[in-house]
């Protein structure tokens, strides 16, 4: 098969300013002419990058939609592409701004209106796994051989992305950001985000709207919020200090991960770490905010450590990098579904972890297989078609009559659990997803349609979107993992 060529977008909306950019994929097949076809995106072109836009918003808890979507519409003009041309990529919607009371309903609209497959991703975990690969740190994990962090700071927050060998093994975000504390050219605050206070009152720092502050108390403020973050990544905290770190924290802390050796620093604090760093007040506020003293006060702390600050492959532009010409993975070695149900977006995944030795044992096997639907039975929304995506992990050495008896407790148990279901979705990690599809839709019969495919990996909790076939084979596949955290306390 010819090599096949999409188009891709990736916009990013974020705190301070939106972006957006288009790039070409290239489709090929790896696989031998005697083996199972496996496909992989082999090439990745950035063909348009857009201006950087002021987000507008209207007020300061709604962003403006139609704003946005006509800035949007000039640059596709720009670019010289039509929304309907599009077949992949990713609106994300980052920092504070994903807090707005219409975020949610603005990044699904703008996701519909910008092509056939482009999805909608929020999240701050997301946020900082696609700014991490739109910055480099995953292909330059894989060159040390070693962890390689990406930290990501815009106007709202730092979300850190760990690589280790090529694969994101953590992440966490921080209430850190330039737009967080804003200020006129004379010192005088005109805002403090709600988000940093608490973080500010542990740390001593009492700051409101109107309050004059000088160019010395700024640059210690910057310094003990960028050694906080910066200390907790290292695995540095001291014990005294967890408690103002937390504060400093959004969601859940990092897991264990393997020592950093490496990091980079992205978004708009990356693009300011490159100009020449404030000498004074007027300077340091000459955005009306406190982003370059953050910029190089960062800059100057992360020379403490013993670990390399490197230049990552974007600053600015990661996020929407990520999102354009990252986000998307491809299956088709071995696939089962009928072509008039996709696409389906943001289907949540249950995971079901098998065993050679559970195949082999029907009533271990029916009890994990029951256990699993019972799950997303109590989860989502028992008539909805498809109500989530089953991923199945752990097949490698499927044989046939291990398969059949998997095809027997899956369809049993999901007509159990939700009977007035139309559609089944099935996610293998190995290439097992054309038989066991087949086997499956025996089972089920007119009932039920299955979609299964292959070559994808999933966790619990994930959200995966599928696009409509590309060559009648390959499906376009977006996983959008929102979590790598663990329990409270498993840090370094």
């Amino acid at each position: 098969m010819e090599p096949q060529w999409i188009t891709s977008v990736g916009i990013d909306i974020g705190t301070s300013t939106t972006k957006m950019i288009v790039s070409r994929l290239k489709l090929v097949r790896t696989s031998g002419a005697l083996s199972l076809p496996r496909f992989d995106i082999a090439q990745r072109e950035l063909i348009y990058a857009s201006p950087i836009h002021s987000t507008p918003l209207l007020g300061e808890d709604e962003v403006d939609a139609e704003r946005i979507w006509v800035i949007l519409t000039e640059e596709y003009e720009q670019a010289g592409v039509r929304p309907e041309e599009l077949k992949s990529g990713a609106v994300i919607i980052t920092g504070e701004t994903a807090t707005k009371a219409n975020a949610r309903r603005i990044v699904h609209l703008l996701a519909e209106r910008s092509g056939d497959f482009v999805v909608a991703t929020a999240g701050a975990d997301l946020e900082g796994l696609l700014a991490g690969k739109g910055a480099g740190a995953d292909r330059r994990s894989l060159e040390v051989r070693g962890a390689v962090a990406n930290i990501d700071i815009g106007g709202g927050t730092a979300n850190a992305a760990v690589f280790y060998r090529g694969k994101a093994v953590g992440t966490v975000t921080y209430h850190i950001g330039g737009r967080l504390i804003e200020l006129n050219a004379g010192g005088t605050v005109t805002s403090v985000s709600p988000s940093i206070r608490p973080w500010l009152e542990a740390a001593g720092y009492r700051l409101e709207p109107g309050h004059t502050v000088s160019y010395a108390l700024l640059e210690d403020l910057c310094r003990a919020m960028s050694l906080a973050m910066l200390d907790d990544l290292a695995g540095m905290t001291a014990p005294e200090e967890r408690d103002a770190v937390r504060k400093l924290t959004l969601g859940a802390p990092l897991p264990q991960v393997q020592p950093i050796e490496e990091w980079t620093v992205s978004g708009g604090i990356g693009r300011l770490m490159e100009e020449a760093k404030p000498q004074s007040l007027a300077e340091a506020a000459k955005h009306g905010d406190i982003g370059p003293l953050l910029a190089h006060t960062l800059k100057a702390c992360a020379a403490r450590y013993p670990i390399r600050l490197a230049v990552p492959e974007q600053t600015v532009r990661a996020t929407v990098i990520g999102a354009g010409m990252q986000s998307t993975e491809i299956s088709g070695a071995t696939v089962h579904l009928d072509p008039t149900l996709l696409p389906i977006r943001n289907l949540p995944v249950c995971k079901l972890e098998l065993t050679l030795s559970l195949l082999e044992q029907p009533a271990s096997l029916a009890a994990a297989v029951g256990q699993t639907m019972q799950s997303g039975a109590a989860l989502f929304e028992r008539d909805a078609s498809p109500p989530f995506a089953l991923a199945l992990a752990g097949l490698e050495h499927c044989g046939y009559a291990s398969l059949q008896r998997l095809a027997d407790r899956l369809s049993e148990s999901f007509a159990d659990y939700f009977p007035d279901s139309r559609v089944m979705v099935v996610v293998c990690d190995t290439d097992i997803a054309k038989a066991l599809g087949q086997s499956l839709e025996k089972r089920l019969k007119e009932r039920t349609k299955i979609v299964c495919i292959d070559q994808i990996k999933v966790e619990h909790g994930d959200y995966i979107d599928l696009g409509e076939p590309i060559a009648g084979i390959m499906i376009p596949v977006v996983v959008k993992t929102l979590a790598f955290h663990g329990r409270e306390g498993d840090r370094h």
